[in-house]
């Protein structure tokens, strides 16, 4: 954090936790030979799978938040791993399927699992999974996920454009960006 600054930004705080979640479940799966990101692709299809879905690999990108083209290569190297199986869809042949193996099932579970003990551990200071503070941070986070960020370049002058959130806001008198990389160098 610079000096003289009042704290952490949120957009600081968040990128802090989701580096730290990253790394987290990364050191977690490493035993069952996942990464993170290979992890919210099974453990998708393990829900999906729970409730009669059998996703596109766009459906998926579209659940997980993840890029199309990240999702495709994900679950090639998750179909050579024989976790997954990748299925043309009959009524629209440009759509790949992807539907856990059998032993994908089994290391989903596993990796499951294991994640909850983590979540555990990291709401813990909540109340755990179960507070209602828990239920309350996950409202708040549904909320800021439901907010569409639609990237804007600089501007001249180095003002921060206006923000659709707040269209009153005066541009012109922030140009100080030390607080965009709060902690960059902690």
């Amino acid at each position: 954090m610079s000096k003289g600054s009042p704290g952490p930004t949120p957009g600081f705080l968040v990128w802090r936790l989701a580096n730290k979640w990253r790394v987290a479940v990364d050191r977690a799966m490493a035993p069952l030979g996942l990464t993170h990101a290979q992890y919210s692709l099974v453990a998708s299809l393990h829900g999906m799978r729970r409730t009669g879905e059998r996703p596109s690999q766009r459906q998926l990108a579209d659940h997980t938040g993840m890029e199309a083209l990240y999702v495709s290569k994900l679950a090639r190297s998750l179909e050579s791993a024989g976790l997954i199986e990748r299925t043309r869809d009959p009524r629209d042949p440009r759509a790949v399927r992807l539907s856990l193996t059998d032993e994908g099932a089994t290391v989903a579970r596993q990796a499951v699992d294991v994640v909850q003990d983590l979540l555990q551990q990291l709401l813990e200071p909540l109340g755990g999974l179960d507070s209602s503070r828990t239920r309350a941070f996950t409202e708040e986070l549904t909320t800021l996920l439901d907010v569409p960020l639609v990237p804007t370049g600089p501007r001249p002058g180095g003002a921060t454009p206006p923000t659709t959130a707040d269209p009153n806001t005066d541009t012109e008198t922030d140009t100080d960006t030390d607080t965009d990389t709060q902690g960059a160098t902690s």
